[in-house]
């Protein structure tokens, strides 16, 4: 149980004394300086208080002790003595003196406070504890201001001051004296120190420190500041910080000088001397015992520790050469450079607010942030000022010089700035040690980062600043020497400048806190509009998104600002970089560029070279190539005249290796000389290739004719001497050239005047070779060499003479003359002659003089008989070779008069001319279809013969014969019959649907004609839709043939024939229909029709079976063996009464459950259910009154049927039809429904369909009577039902939940009312009926829904109405399953396989904090007890002193009297002895009253088990009569006086101390002495030994114990029996023992019921556990309170428990026992009445019985195996 702390606190804060907390100073003194870990603190201290005081200076002494053991030197030399001083004095005490404003009295008060600040908020002190770093050094220092003195002493661990009036002796200074705690302190390093004081300048407001050394002015500080210049603000540079709380208004830049005078002791180092000691030991030591590390260091090989030993021995020089003159000085001067921001706060109230409680003061409303850096110009300065004294200076002002910045607050810290510049902000909030900035409050993390941003735009000033003086320096420089652009070596004279600056402004990771760094570099970047910042660049000062990074030389391009080389490696640089501010050199940047300017010869080879190497590592793509190229422009000056060259026109380069470089080349091909030194695959990726012959050519083929810049010499068509120098290049490239470039060329060169020959220019196709000689006037090639003949026969210079001339000059009559001339030389050629002429010159005859010959007749033919017709001549292609085999087939044979050899050159000649060696196969078609047209059908068979043969040979397996539209093959029953390949079919099987079949002596063959096995499918569902079988055989035939080519079949061919009327079915075409004829035949679609013989469905289906085969082939289109589904609903609703008429009600009602099974597939049909959902297909039954009714009565069996009514069977439509899901209004309203069979598969397809549940025709009214004043039961069921609904929902599905159980308890409250009744009617009806209900569930405004219940209310009813909120849609079965859960005991719900383990869990948790929640009820109550017996006693002693003072005469204090009546005795301890008290007043004696006390009664003997009249005489039953004797005591004795706190509180513990039994056996102590004064009816022995049984079913339970001895008896007692027979009994007792324990607030657990069958034991206190006996309930109250009449119950068994309580106080039976006893009573009578008044109802249900739990039965003792049943 979770405490409520705040009304704790306030309980608290409402009592108890104020005590202050007390604090151990010098405790807390030293934690607070242990966080100050850095160097000098408390000089940073005291400096700060000067600071903040506005002291100018500051002076420091430091005063030693002399040396015990080494004497003061007595030379006068003052060096000897100050080295006497450092190497041996101690410190004695510092002093520092400051001249800033004298304390006051608020100073003086703040001085005694620790951590009460400056409150102040200009001033840097925030904490009020840094002035106790003295005590770090110091014990008790002295302060003196003015007029005043403070000294502090302490007083063990705290703290005290004293002051002083100075008078006369008043100082116009502040001094702080610090005696040292440890005199035994060397005197520190001197060096360190003036390091300190340097830096203690930086930022404050000191100007003057001096540091003394006894007699001795070691250091003196002088800072000068010079006059003051505003810096500039940019518009575009935000002066507001991100949060907005803070804004720069002005900037103010400074210059400082810091003066720095010495003594050179401190540049002395004393730790040489003992370096050099140690040295020359260890130097000893080696010598004698060299070691291995120095032996091995000699063997390493590379560089030695000489530089280092040099470095070493020069600086012991120059410590011995300043040891020898410490007093000499040395001077130091330091410039540096400041910008003061002028900071203004906007501070909201809250966050204010929250600063000034963490600080102590409010935040300043303004405020200054300092940004110091060594500019270039005075850092040269400071160099000059100090020649030869560098070292010292860098060692004076080390921590000065921002080499490392660093966070100044007034004083340096350890917190790095990341950059080379400090940072001052006086109001920034430190840590406590002022080491570090504070970034862990929230609020102050707020405004320290804001600060932090304000350095950052205050850095971005600073660096526009410098910028700007830059770029004023060049433009100075520029007007200086009249030049208007900046030339380099301008940017070189800045760059040192410039690099300097960007080293400043270089960002590192700062340290410890790596976020300060960052929000500063964060600020500058952000502060402005825009990112870029000003930098120096090769064309000036510019932004640095205008300058770019050369990763590589550019200098083809010159124009473009680039980084100086110098400034690519500062950090500055790559900070830019890496945020992308400042990027490289980019394409575009190039563009540009090259737009604005033309390039050179040098610059364009460069430029070319560049590109080149970029395209050819792929670094930038062709489009960007070709965009660089498009805007390069060449200035080409050549031969003193310039020459504008578009690089981007370029498209070629030229290589000599294939033209000639002297050769005229277009003007798109980019000059050899500027291409020759770059590689080829360079220029290649440029997108440039090699210029090609066939472009080459073509230009100077286009340019011919003095065209653009050809000279007539360069004219390939006119110059006989250029076409001698053209022609070799084209042929010594000719074989590489592509076919398709020779065409070209070829082309080009046909086409003019290009071959020089004797007769001039000429064409190729008008020129010949030099070797052609037949005729002497022919054009021949001259003047041409070392060109290939192969190219010039391309071009078409011709080997042989033009056909045309030979026909002319050779094949032509000759003419007289030429007879004369040439009589038999020239006789006339044959064809024989001509062809042998034209073999031998083959190789050289153009393809058109062949197309010429193949295209005119020539040869002759042979006769039939032989002979040569010379007068007619034909092609050669139509032609056939000379032989035997084509003879036969008729074909026209060339005429050949020697033999003709095929192989022979002039056959081949002729082959390639078109001779033809066999027909084709279209020819071979003609000739047999022509055959038979003439009826020559020997000529037809030879035809097919040489087909066959010559099949493969012939290649007519290349021919596609299935096309041939001719009929030439013979079929297979007509000879003279022909057919195409294609109607014509091999599969005999096809001829029953009408197809032709092949012959079948050309079976074999029937790939050579065409022919397939079978017709294809879509021609054979043609036919078999044009004539469907009409007999059962053609039909068996005809399926079969399909079914044998099922695989052919496709899925269109199937949607036709599954649709299509062609199955021939026999008998009636309907079901109503009768048989005519046996042989009418009627067809359907194979949809339709199904297979098999249709034992359940065969009256209202077709059914057929034409065998196996055939049955494949109707399966295959959509037939079944059974209708599915959605047939049978389509046939249901179609035809319902004739389906009903022939199936009958139970085949009937099997045909709706297979549709309900499938209603989820059939509800996807929308169609089919609209029509299912309007058709009167559903099966209804309506009980009607008539016993004789007959229509369509059931036949059924049933014998719990009323014999009164029938159930008729009805069918309708779903909307008439009503699901029974409430049989008891069925039972109400039965003749007026028609209900749905009472089928759950049933009933969700009715409802599916529209059929209405009952519960939805129903108008309920109900009549709620008045609440009970009692809700307890409510409550309790509430919580039942709450707990029981999870485990009916665990099991119930998911779909069918409609809320769950958590929505249940939440939203379902429970109230008890005097009656319920219910008013049903139906709707639309008049006809209604009244109830009597005893639960029910309403919906109430605004409550929601409210469970109604009776006293008697019964589960069955209240399951009913939870089932209707839980489910969506409730059955009988599962109101019954919620109602055993509800009656149920949780522990035999487990047995019964429910998992309760985590209610029981949830329960035992419940029990647990109750009883917790009244045992700090309990102690609360005991502590109020205490303080109320405190006040009783202090009132009782006031009381007895005014007694004594009031004595009567005569009366003293000592009198027996007054001993009697004085005395007051403490409360009893529980278990020890207590004096004997008297109980009086109106509850004494109500134990002998109630017949429980010994001295009224004797003990009782056995009791009987029944409580007759007669047994009843021997039982106590109270009241007892007055005037039975009774036991009066002997002598009376004193009454001893106890104050009713004490009583309470002692009850109190009597109830507390009651504790459950430990174990499930209860065995009596044994005795060991006799007790006289024990009373028998509570003697624990009574009860012998008892076992653990059962327990009740009460809530909670109360365990039954039995004795062992009687289940272990001979008889053996029957234990299931008897808890069987007294479950309602001993329920009721266990209710009046829990109402009695909650009278006394007694642990439940600790109640416990027992029984025996003899003996007079009540009840016992057994180890504080409670035992009651059954037996006496059982005779004495249970029939009372049977009759609901618990009111003597109620008190007899509070009075036995009390008696028993009373026991946990007094063991015995005394008097004391007696007093406590009615003590309780009167205590808790009250109570007791109330439960006598109204007492709840008692409990009457089953016992839980578990007598082999091993968590309960604790012993191992076994019981009878069982579980009890309620026979209440």
């Amino acid at each position: 149980m979770a405490l409520d702390y705040d009304a704790l606190r306030a309980q608290a804060m409402g009592s108890g004394n104020d005590e202050a907390v007390t604090v151990n100073t010098r405790a807390l003194i030293d934690k607070v300086l242990a966080r100050y870990s850095g160097e000098w603190t408390t000089l940073r201290e005291l400096l700060q208080n000067a600071a903040d005081a506005s002291a100018r200076k500051v002076t420091i002494r430091l005063h030693t002790i002399p040396s015990a053991t080494v004497p003061v030197p007595q030379a006068s030399d003052p060096s000897i003595r100050l080295r006497h001083v450092m190497l041996h004095h101690t410190l004695k005490s510092s002093i520092i003196e400051n001249d800033g404003a004298l304390f006051q009295s608020t100073d003086w008060a703040r001085l005694k406070k620790i951590a009460e600040g400056n409150p102040d908020e200009t001033k840097i002190g925030a904490f009020g504890v840094g002035f106790y770093s003295v005590f770090a050094e110091c014990e008790e220092p002295f302060v003196s201001s003015g007029k005043e003195a403070l000294a502090f002493y302490w007083k063990g661990d705290s703290l005290f001051t004293k002051k002083l009036q100075l008078g006369d002796a008043q100082s116009t200074h502040t001094t702080f004296v610090l005696n040292m705690r440890n005199t035994s302190s060397a005197v520190p390093s001197l060096l360190s120190l003036c390091q300190f004081l340097a830096s203690s300048l930086t930022f404050v407001g000191l100007e003057n420190i001096e540091l003394w050394l006894d007699e001795w002015k070691i250091l003196q500080l002088k800072k000068v500041v010079a006059p003051s210049s505003y810096l500039d603000m940019p518009k575009e540079i935000n002066t507001r910080t991100e949060e907005g709380y803070m804004q720069i208004t002005s900037v103010k830049r400074e210059a400082a000088q810091i003066h720095a005078q010495w003594l050179k002791a401190v540049e002395w180092n004393r730790s040489t001397l003992s370096d050099k000691s140690t040295s020359e030991q260890s130097t000893k030591g080696t010598n004698s015992t060299p070691s291995f590390r120095a032996f091995l260091s000699r063997l390493a090989p590379g560089s030695t520790n000489a530089a280092a030993e040099k470095a070493a021995k020069q600086e012991r020089a120059l410590q011995a050469a300043i040891s020898e003159d410490l007093m000499g000085e040395s001077t130091a001067t330091i410039f540096l450079h400041v910008n003061r921001a002028a900071v203004r706060t906007n501070i909201p109230p809250k966050f204010s607010s929250e600063l000034e409680r963490a600080t102590k003061k409010p935040p300043p409303k303004n405020t200054v942030v300092s940004l110091l850096t060594a500019s270039y110009d005075e850092h040269v300065a400071s160099a000059s000022t100090m020649p030869g004294q560098a070292y010292s200076m860098m060692d004076i002002f080390k921590s000065v010089l921002p080499t490392k910045g660093r966070i100044f607050i007034g004083f340096p810290t350890n917190q790095t700035t990341g950059l080379q510049a400090h940072v001052s902000t006086p109001s920034v909030i430190p840590t406590v040690e002022r080491e570090s900035i504070d970034l862990n409050n929230r609020f102050i993390r707020t405004w320290n980062m804001e600060l932090l941003r304000v350095a950052g735009i205050v850095a971005r000033l600073s660096w526009t600043s410098e910028m700007n003086e830059l770029r004023n320096k060049l433009a100075r420089e520029a007007n200086s020497s009249n030049r208007k652009t900046i030339e380099e070596n301008q940017i070189s004279a800045i760059l040192p400048e410039a690099l300097f600056l960007h080293k400043t402004f270089t960002w590192n990771e700062s340290t410890p806190a790596r976020d300060v760094g960052d929000l500063i570099e964060d600020a500058f970047w952000k502060c402005s509009e825009h990112t870029s910042i000003d930098i120096l660049s090769s064309r000036g000062v510019l932004p640095c998104s205008k300058v770019r990074v050369a990763t590589e030389a550019f200098d083809f391009v010159e124009g473009i600002p680039q980084v100086p080389e110098p400034l690519l490696n500062t950090g500055l640089v790559r900070r830019l970089r890496e945020y992308r501010i400042i990027t490289d050199i980019t394409i575009s940047d190039i563009t540009s560029e090259l737009e604005n300017r033309p390039l050179n010869a040098v610059q364009v080879q460069r430029f070319l070279s560049w590109v080149a190497h970029k395209a050819r590592i792929n670094e930038i793509d062709s489009g960007t190539v070709r965009a660089l190229l498009k805007v390069a422009v060449l200035n080409d000056d050549q031969d003193g005249e310039s020459k504008i060259v578009e690089i981007g026109q370029m498209t070629n380069i030229l290589n000599p290796s294939r033209i000639p470089a002297e050769m005229p080349v277009p003007p798109t091909t980019m000059p050899f000389k500027f291409t020759r030194s770059l590689p080829k695959a360079d220029l290649n990726a440029l997108g440039w290739d090699d210029l090609h012959i066939v472009p080459w050519l073509r230009w100077l083929i286009d340019n011919v004719g003095g065209k653009k810049d050809l000279s007539p010499d360069q004219d390939i068509t006119r110059s006989p001497a250029f076409s001698s120098r053209v022609l070799p290049v084209l042929s010594k490239q000719w074989e590489g050239l592509s076919i398709s470039s020779k065409a070209t060329v070829t082309e080009l060169m046909s086409a003019h005047t290009v071959i020089p020959t004797k007769l001039g220019m000429k064409k190729p196709a008008d020129s010949y070779f030099s070797s052609v000689k037949l005729f002497e006037d022919l054009p021949v090639i001259v003047d041409v060499h070392s060109v290939k003949d192969k190219m010039l026969s391309a071009f078409g210079v011709r080997k042989t003479i033009e056909i045309g001339v030979v026909f002319a000059r050779l094949m032509a009559p000759p003419s007289y003359s030429e007879k004369e001339s040439h009589s038999a030389k020239n006789s006339r050629w044959s064809h024989v002659d001509l062809i042998r002429y034209l073999t031998s010159v083959r190789q050289d005859i153009p393809a058109s003089d062949i197309q010429r010959l193949r295209s005119t007749p020539i040869c002759p033919a042979e006769s039939k008989d032989g002979k040569v017709i010379q007068s007619e001549l034909y092609l050669v292609s139509d032609l056939f070779e000379p032989d035997d085999a084509l003879r036969r087939l008729g074909l026209r044979i060339l005429q050949w008069p020697d033999g003709y050899r095929p192989t022979s050159a002039e056959g081949k000649f002729l082959n390639f001319l078109g001779l033809k060696s066999a027909p084709t196969y279209p020819e071979l078609i003609e000739i047999m279809a022509s055959s038979v047209a003439s009826g020559d059908l020997t000529l037809r068979d030879r035809a097919l013969a040489y087909l066959i043969n010559q099949y493969h040979i012939k290649g007519y397996s290349n021919f596609d014969v299935a096309s041939v539209q001719t009929p030439f093959l013979p079929i297979e029953g007509s000879e003279k019959k022909l057919q195409t390949p294609r109607g014509c079919f091999i599969n005999e099987r096809s001829a029953i649907l009408g197809f032709d079949i092949l012959r079948k002596d050309l079976y074999l063959h029937p790939t050579k004609f065409g022919v397939q096995a079978n017709p294809p499918m879509f021609e054979c569902v043609g036919r078999l839709l044009q004539n469907p079988p009409q007999t059962h055989r053609n039909a068996r035939q005809v399926f079969a043939y399909f079914a044998s080519r099922l695989t052919e079949l496709e899925n269109k061919h199937v949607q036709t024939l599954a649709d299509a009327a062609i199955v021939p079915i026999k008998g009636r075409s309907d079901i109503s229909e009768k048989i005519t004829s046996s042989d009418s035949v009627r067809h359907i679609a194979p949809s339709l029709c199904f297979l098999g013989d249709g034992d359940r469905y065969a009256d209202i289906f077709d059914y057929a079976d034409f065998g196996e085969d055939a049955n494949a082939f109707l399966l295959r289109c959509g037939s079944k063996h059974e209708p599915n589904t959605q047939e049978l609903a389509a046939k249901v609703i179609r035809e319902p009464a004739r389906v009903y008429t022939a199936l009958e009600t139970p085949r009937y009602l099997e045909l709706l459950r297979n549709l309900a099974f499938s209603w989820q597939t059939l509800k996807r049909n929308k169609d089919l259910v609209r029509d299912m959902r309007a058709a009167p297909f559903l099966l209804g039954y309506r009980e009607l009154a008539s016993k004789n009714a007959k229509s369509h009565a059931l036949d059924d069996d049933d014998d719990d049927e009323d014999q009164s009514t029938v159930r008729t069977a009805e069918l309708a439509s779903a909307g008439k039809i009503t699901v029974i899901n409430d049989t008891i209004t069925y039972g109400q309203f039965k003749e007026h429904l028609l209900a749905a069979p009472m089928e759950e598969v049933l009933e969700e397809f009715y409802v599916g369909l529209g059929s209405s549940e009952l519960a939805d025709l129903l108008e309920e009214k109900h009549s709620i009577g008045s609440k009970v004043n009692d809700q307890t039961r409510a409550e309790k069921l509430h919580k039942l039902v709450a707990e029981r609904s999870r485990l009916f929902l665990h099991d119930a599905p998911k779909d069918n939940i409609n809320h769950d159980a958590k929505w249940l308890e939440k939203a379902l409250s429970v109230i008890c009312v005097q009656s319920i009744s219910l008013r049903k009617s139906l709707r639309g009806t008049n006809l209604s009926r009244n109830q009597a209900k005893s639960a029910i569930v309403k919906y109430e405004r605004p409550a929601g829904f409210v469970l109604y219940m009776t006293v008697a209310y019964d589960f069955f009813e209240v399951a009913q109405g939870l089932t209707s909120l839980l489910l969506k849609r409730p059955k009988i079965q599962q109101t019954m399953i919620l109602e055993m859960l509800l009656l149920t005991d949780l522990v035999k719900l487990r047995a019964k396989g429910y998992n309760v383990e985590r209610i029981l869990r949830q329960k035992a948790n419940e029990a647990r904090m109750v009883e917790e929640q009244r045992k700090k009820q309990l102690e609360q109550e005991q502590r109020e007890l205490k303080e109320r017996e405190a006040a009783w006693r202090e009132s009782e002693a006031i009381a007895a002193r005014d007694r004594e003072q009031n004595l009567m005469p005569g009366n003293f204090p000592d009198t027996p009297d007054r001993k009697g009546a004085d005395q007051v005795s403490r409360a009893p301890d529980v278990e020890g002895a207590t004096p004997e008290l008297v109980p009086k007043g109106f509850f004494a004696n109500i134990g002998r009253r109630l017949g429980l006390d010994d001295r009224a009664r004797s003990s009782q003997d056995n009791l009987p088990t029944s409580s007759t009249a007669q047994d009843q005489k021997d039982l106590p039953v109270p009241p007892y009569n007055d005037d039975q004797p009774q036991r009066i005591p002997p002598t009376p004795q004193p009454e001893a006086v106890m104050s009713p706190i004490q009583l309470q509180q002692t009850l109190l513990s009597a109830i507390m101390a009651s504790a459950p039994h430990g174990s499930s056996s209860v065995t009596s102590t044994p005795s060991i002495t006799d007790v006289k004064d024990t009373h028998s009816y509570c003697d624990s022995r009574g009860g012998e030994s008892m076992t653990f049984v059962s327990e009740t079913s009460t809530r909670p339970s109360v365990r039954v114990f039995l004795p062992k001895d009687l289940l272990g008896s001979p008889t053996k007692f029957p234990l299931q029996k008897f808890l069987g027979a007294n479950a309602s009994a001993l329920n009721a007792f266990a209710w009046v023992v829990l109402n009695c324990a909650d009278v006394y607030r007694v642990a439940i657990n600790s109640v416990h019921i027992f029984y025996d069958v003899s003996g007079g034991t009540i009840a016992f206190n057994q180890e504080k556990a409670l035992f009651f006996n059954y037996r006496f309930f059982q005779s004495l109250h249970l029939q009372a309170v049977q009759r609901k009449k618990p009111g003597d119950a109620l008190v007899y068994w509070c009075v036995v428990m009390a008696h028993e309580l009373a026991h946990n106080l007094v063991e015995d039976h005394s008097a004391n026992h007696s007093y406590y006893t009615e003590a309780l009573i009167a205590q808790t009578f009250t109570d007791i009445a109330k439960k006598i008044a109204e007492p709840s109802r008692p409990f009457s249900g089953p016992l839980i019985y578990v007598p082999n739990d091993p968590a309960r039965n604790r012993t191992g003792q076994s019981a009878q195996d069982g579980r009890l049943v309620d026979v209440d």
